[in-house]
């Protein structure tokens, strides 16, 4: 089976982005970072990808007059090269229903929290106020809605009395970091099949793979 083309998009350092093509270093993984994107040209993940042979591309949000222009020049470039999926790894630009339509079911993103519990911003700050004793990650197809779309993966991450939102959010990262390529390993070979809102996984390696998933060293 060929192996899935992926464009990773980015906005700065792209710590996620970064897990991605480790994983994909694997010669079993079934999917391909052929491209990271960016629309920053100061964006330091851009210098990873590039010294780990992985093409790079930089489509400047601030050379377009449009939202609808800039979104028509990305998908001429993926679809120039060939790209099948994309995953979203601090990106910091929201998509228009047009393009995420367009790319419907090709679009992945992580986000900070237990969806749908804490969409949006400042997630860490409002879990902790909320008095919540877990949050997590999640990795899900993207919808036009915010932080909206069927979930693939989660990690559960507990909230301790004395967190603080950078301390929470340093705990969460490191699960986002494994439970991302867990997700796209399992879109690329093909396991992953959405049934509505929901995701069903075909054949999985583990019985609790892309459930709540908490990984801790004695899992």
């Amino acid at each position: 089976m060929a192996k899935l083309k992926v464009a990773v998009f980015i906005s700065s350092r792209g710590s996620n982005m970064q897990s991605l093509v480790r994983a994909s270093h694997d010669a079993d993984f079934p999917a391909e970072i052929v491209s990271v994107l960016s629309n920053n040209p100061e964006a330091a993940g851009l210098k990873f990808a590039a010294e780990n042979g992985i093409a790079t591309h930089v489509i400047d949000h601030r050379d377009f007059e449009t939202r609808a222009d800039f979104e028509a020049e990305i998908t001429r470039y993926l679809e120039s090269a060939g790209i099948e999926l994309i995953c979203l790894a601090g990106f910091m630009r929201l998509l228009t229903a047009d393009f995420v339509n367009h790319w419907r079911d090709r679009i992945l993103n992580i986000h900070p929290s237990l969806l749908p519990a804490f969409k949006g911003l400042h997630v860490h700050e409002r879990a902790i106020e909320s008095g919540a004793r877990f949050t997590g990650c999640t990795v899900h197809y993207v919808r036009p809605e915010m932080d909206d779309g069927p979930i693939i993966a989660q990690a559960v991450v507990p909230i301790l009395q004395e967190d603080t939102a950078d301390a929470l959010a340093a705990r969460i990262l490191e699960q986002e970091h494994l439970i991302y390529p867990l997700a796209l390993k399992l879109v690329a070979a093909r396991q992953v099949k959405i049934h509505g809102n929901r995701v069903l996984i075909e054949n999985p390696d583990e019985p609790r793979a892309a459930m709540i998933y908490p990984h801790t060293e004695e899992a």
